[in-house]
């Protein structure tokens, strides 16, 4: 009977989703490697791959695991979340190579405890939503302000952490879950109101790194060789490889050093300066081709729970997809975030195949296929 299962689940998870994971995988150790081949190219290709087996793993056993059994622990995961966040903050390490204080240290071994949480977010967050929805209270003002304190919450502590990238991640799945849920657009453009008007305020409480991202966002030329150093190289790499690049292996701007974090943060560049527009466009469509499925799986959820994990899901890989793309390109300010599946960094790669595993297993609960059912 196990075995028939087993077999039945296999066969109806969707390999798409799957497909397109492993492509952009496999697609991010070639530019890992060329981005790293001056430097410890052995050890970062292997440390990728090792987080490449580890998450496939950890994909394919999440995708078994009912997504409803998290209901009956949310509270115990929140908090579990928060305290996390706080060692991380108190014990933590980092601040003097990226900014942010957000990585534990075991040896030469580095873990951003902040990524795992993004998954623990969209699932407990999915079920307070819903659970607002189920009882009519989701535009209730004081359910709202609840809601919004449970965001707060983790959300704070992250900004404490000096992660104002992953901050906005966390904001933005807030915002993209609170929205499909069905909150009253009165709040919505109240929010927009109060961001407008702390905007300036914001200015005043930020570290000096932060304000000099943003100043050399609207000219780079104001400290070409300090803060806006990044953006200037990673629009040259990518200019420079016009619509086919210069061949793999020979970006100059890659293969001399020129381009910072070129494995990591501006892995883009190293992508349109070896492969061209092409090779943009084409990792461009495969993202999106990602991201779009995981929200079709979202439509086809069994209950609200499973739907705004999805969405929670989807948000956090789009706004990782714009936000990477744009700032290489110039067009956003620079926050550290890295690109899903592309990017160096085991910790964003174990938590996107997480990410995956929670989608394919609302694909299979739609289709009651998990091995546990909670009706």
């Amino acid at each position: 009977m196990r075995k028939d299962l087993l077999k039945k689940h296999f066969s109806h998870l969707d390999y798409g989703v799957i497909a397109l994971a492993l492509l952009l995988t496999g697609a991010g150790l070639i530019f890992i490697y060329s981005a790293t081949q001056s430097a410890e190219s052995v050890r970062k290709i292997a440390v990728q791959a090792l987080a490449a087996v580890l998450g496939v793993g950890l994909m394919l056993a999440l995708s078994f695991v009912d997504y409803r059994v998290y209901k009956s622990y949310a509270t115990h995961i929140y908090i579990a979340s928060l305290a996390v966040l706080i060692f991380v903050l108190i014990f933590g390490s980092g601040r003097e190579e990226t900014g942010a204080n957000s990585w534990i240290r075991f040896g030469g071994i580095g873990i951003q405890p902040s990524e795992l949480i993004k998954i623990a977010f969209a699932v407990v967050f999915a079920y307070k939503l819903s659970a607002a929805k189920e009882a009519g209270k989701l535009n209730d003002i004081k359910e709202v302000l609840k809601l919004t304190a449970f965001y707060a919450g983790i959300t704070g502590l992250v900004i404490l952490q000096n992660d104002t990238g992953t901050a906005l991640v966390f904001t933005f799945m807030f915002a993209a879950m609170f929205f499909v849920a069905g909150i009253s657009m009165k709040y919505v453009l109240s929010a927009l109101g109060a961001a407008c008007l702390l905007l300036p305020l914001s200015w005043l409480v930020m570290a000096p790194y932060q304000r000099n991202r943003i100043m050399v966002f609207f000219n780079p030329e104001l400290d070409p060789t300090g803060a806006g150093y990044q953006v200037l190289q990673s629009k040259i790499a990518i200019g420079s490889g016009e619509l086919l690049g210069r061949g793999y292996l020979n970006g100059p701007q890659n293969q001399l050093s020129l381009l910072p974090e070129k494995e990591t943060d501006f892995i883009f560049g190293v992508i349109g300066e070896e492969f061209g527009f092409l090779g943009c466009a084409i990792v461009v469509i495969l993202l999106f081709l990602l991201v779009l499925r995981v929200f079709g799986i979202s439509k086809t959820a069994k209950d609200d729970a499973g739907s705004l994990i999805c969405v929670g899901l989807g948000a956090m890989l789009l706004f990782h997809v714009v936000e990477n793309v744009c700032m290489c390109l110039g067009l956003l300010p620079v926050t550290g975030i890295p690109l899903p599946f592309l990017s160096y960094g085991g910790s964003s790669l174990v938590t996107n195949f997480l990410a995956i595993g929670l989608v394919l297993n609302v694909h299979n609960v739609s289709k009651e296929l998990s091995f546990n059912k909670y009706d």
